[in-house]
């Protein structure tokens, strides 16, 4: 008898569904389409040279080499978690490598947090919208969701504390230029969210993988760092209810998939046996390069990519005030690679998409991917991080020839 294996697989893969994102880009690979749909880096702007030095100087040395292409323990190169902890103390937390794990990109950590703390129906709050890679996350481990609105300072309090009263297994946020939309959560309102995390003792996931991609203002302290100021002086690590979730691949390279996840010590040791069961280790020579290139070049770095996308940020926002008709809404972002639109009630973002494509060789992303309850038909999100300014004028001309007048 052949085996039936949709019929043998678990009832969680019901919930599991490509990300819409994933497949859209592999019907771009013609030429003459400009993209405003991936949200990654743009890799003109990677530190090749510097990559190159690094696994070069790995290589040349009998001693390195073997270390850096054996197993390795699971919590991650110790001198890369020490650079972590170095930057994020300087928020006052307290951290040691103990709080820190390393994983193949934050998008493992995520996962980690949904095996972590999630059981079949639980409830796990979100905001409307909310970053489709973390649906996709912990959509295995069977949760209910309960969506919180957001304006351009961030979540509503009131909305939250709504979800909160329902007890949700934690709260995840991306509070700095947020994917899809990319609103930064204001301070006031970082605040409230702590206020009410202590007040209902609700966890918060603080996804940072856009944090130091900040184009105007000045950077606002994490939640993690906030949590820590809260908990008042002390030795150790202060923070009590945010585990935080960080990544490389928005400021040195993707394909590396370094990222990592801070928190208290007995979280952090429950997510290293997770990683031991999962890949026993990210790759160890990648994380000896990122090490690296971090150390030597990071203020430099992270400079050049603000310069380089808060380029693309202006064009993007100079041609939507240029070109768009009214009744369209977008955000404005301080930073990050996206622009979130608000199209009319009555124009589906779908059936927009399939127009775009097909008559004006344009690409996005709808926004109900981005809504756990699949709403907000009439919305999109555009990336602008890989797209020239020139290309980014004409692109949204193209799109505008598309809305009614």
């Amino acid at each position: 008898m052949a085996v039936d294996w949709t019929e043998r697989q678990a009832s969680r893969l019901a919930g599991m569904k490509a990300s819409e994102i994933r497949e859209l880009l592999k019907v771009l690979e013609r030429p003459e389409i400009i993209s405003f749909a991936g949200g990654i880096p743009d890799p003109a702007l990677f530190p090749h040279a510097e990559i190159a030095a690094a696994y070069q100087r790995v290589m040349a040395s009998a001693q390195h080499r073997s270390m850096a292409l054996q197993y390795s323990v699971s919590e991650g190169w110790l001198p890369l978690r020490e650079f972590i902890c170095e930057q994020q103390n300087q928020g006052g937390l307290g951290a040691t490598p103990e709080n820190v794990v390393i994983t193949s990109g934050s998008q493992q950590g995520l996962e980690f947090i949904g095996k972590l703390l999630i059981g079949a129906g639980d409830l796990v709050a979100v905001t409307r919208p909310t970053y489709l890679g973390a649906l996709q996350a912990f959509a295995p481990y069977e949760p209910r969701y309960v969506s919180v609105p957001v304006d351009d300072e961030g979540v509503l309090p009131g909305a939250l504390e709504d979800a909160f009263r329902q007890n949700p297994k934690f709260f995840y946020l991306v509070p700095d230029f947020q994917n899809p939309n990319g609103i930064t959560t204001s301070l006031a309102r970082r605040r409230a969210v702590l206020a009410l995390a202590e007040r209902y003792g609700v966890p918060i996931i603080e996804d940072a993988a856009y944090t130091e991609l900040r184009y105007d203002g000045e950077p606002l302290p994490s939640l993690m760092a906030l949590d820590a100021e809260r908990a008042g002086p002390g030795a150790g690590f202060r923070p009590r209810h945010v585990i935080y979730a960080g990544t490389f691949s928005k400021t040195v390279a993707p394909a590396l998939r370094v990222g990592w996840l801070t928190g208290p010590a007995e979280v952090i040791h429950k997510v290293v046996l997770m990683k031991q069961a999962a890949d026993l280790h990210s790759s160890t020579i990648n994380q000896i390069v990122i090490n690296d290139v971090v150390r030597a070049i990071w203020p430099e770095l992270t400079a050049r990519l603000r310069a380089a996308y808060r380029i693309r940020r202006d064009a993007m926002l100079a041609a939507l005030n240029a070109w768009f008709p009214p009744g369209v809404r977008w955000t404005e972002p301080a930073g990050g690679l996206f622009v979130w639109l608000e199209l009319p009630q009555d124009i589906c973002a779908t059936k927009l998409l399939e127009r775009a494509i097909g008559e004006v060789n344009v690409a996005f992303v709808p926004g109900s991917a981005f809504h756990a309850d699949r709403s907000g038909a009439n919305t999109c999100r555009l990336a602008f991080s890989m797209v020239g300014a020139e290309a980014i004028d004409e692109g949204v001309r193209r799109l505008s020839t598309l809305l009614p007048r």
